[in-house]
């Protein structure tokens, strides 16, 4: 970043998988760094290792305006925003209650939204700034089970399109980072929520056959995706999409080159061999 202090970020979900790493490697690199999570006891490494934890719920507008408010009276700039604060909120549409429809897009939409509107008036003055949005190939392509996760990751990815045309001119990047399967909380919440709406009833086989596929499959360490943090912030001038993470390149590629009508039959294939 071209600033002559050291940067400084936030970094939103540091409470556990690809935050907390994320957190730690730009420690590493020399930002200094405020870890944000609901979780705030589960931010000590973070702590030990020189950063600041914040208390920071993306779906409570004051500790997200509490949050911003603090690192500008300390550090008085904010150099790097990664939102990557959010979870899956799986289970058939039929099934998962508005209620947490609702909740997944607060999470994993507006929480976004909102606290970039935040951070973006500082970043303009200062005349820098580099804006990174944890998506996900799900924000690209979907699966059974996944309507709402999907909806919040798919709206992510047009929010981001805009945004970045908007503050371009203000010398803000802004990146989207896609990731494949990665190790995290994410599978397991996933899958819980899953069980819980749609187990027992007309969609209970694809439930059991999610469950037998993510007790199976083995992901690479969050590594992967903060190495890409690190591609893009250390760019003159990033990509607006990084991807990586298992299975990523080959599913976004093979989207992006089947029909609607193709990708839907690949789709029910594995959906049946989960």
């Amino acid at each position: 970043m071209n600033t002559r202090e050291r940067p400084v970020a936030l970094v939103t979900g540091a409470s556990s998988g690809m935050g907390k790493d994320f957190a730690l490697r730009l420690l590493k690199e020399g930002y200094t760094v405020y870890g944000a999570a609901r979780r705030v006891d589960r931010m000590k490494e973070i702590e030990v290792a020189g950063g600041r934890v914040l208390r920071l719920d993306v779906t409570d507008d004051q500790s997200m305006v509490d949050a911003v408010a603090r690192i500008i009276a300390e550090q008085r700039r904010i150099d790097v925003l990664i939102n990557n604060a959010g979870y899956g909120q799986f289970g058939a549409l039929e099934d998962v209650p508005i209620v947490e429809g609702r909740r997944q897009i607060e999470t994993n939409l507006i929480g976004v939204a909102r606290l970039t509107q935040l951070c973006l008036p500082y970043m303009r003055a200062q005349g820098s700034g580099r804006i990174i949005n944890i998506s996900s190939i799900g924000g690209k392509l979907a699966m059974p089970l996944g309507g709402w996760y999907h909806a919040s990751k798919f709206a992510l990815e047009g929010l981001s399109d805009s945004l970045r045309n908007e503050v371009r001119p203000f010398g803000i990047d802004v990146v989207v980072i896609e990731p494949g399967g990665v190790e995290s909380e994410w599978s397991e919440i996933a899958t819980e929520e899953a069980t819980r709406y749609s187990a027992e009833g007309a969609y209970g086989g694809l439930v059991r056959s999610f469950r037998k596929m993510q007790g199976r499959l083995k992901y690479p360490h969050a590594k992967v995706i903060s190495d890409l943090v690190v591609k893009a912030l250390r760019a003159k001038h990033p990509k607006p999409r990084y991807n990586g993470g298992h299975l990523a390149a080959p599913l976004l590629f093979l989207r992006r080159h089947l029909s609607d009508r193709m990708f839907d039959r690949l789709v029910t294939r594995a959906s049946k061999g989960w």
